[in-house]
């Protein structure tokens, strides 16, 4: 009615300073990596794409969507 699009993005976990501590830790990193069937986390810029592409005309019919970039975790 009003033109508003609404989405979520939700990512797993990505290189940022609030997950330093855990990306620092290769013990444990590489323990929680064995649930991402991508094996890595994901950077801020891979984040910042996709919410690029829903701030776009390219994404002018999609809303009310859930977009999960988590590196393939939930897919298993």
């Amino acid at each position: 009615k009003q033109g508003i699009r609404c989405n979520v993005v939700c990512p797993g976990l990505v290189e940022t300073p609030m997950a330093a501590d855990l990306i620092e830790d290769q013990t444990r990193l590489a323990q929680v990596m064995t649930a991402y069937p991508l094996g890595r986390p994901g950077t801020a810029d891979e984040v910042a794409k996709l919410v690029l592409y829903l701030a776009s005309d390219e994404s002018a019919w999609v809303t009310g969507s859930t977009f999960t970039i988590d590196g393939g975790m939930t897919a298993q």
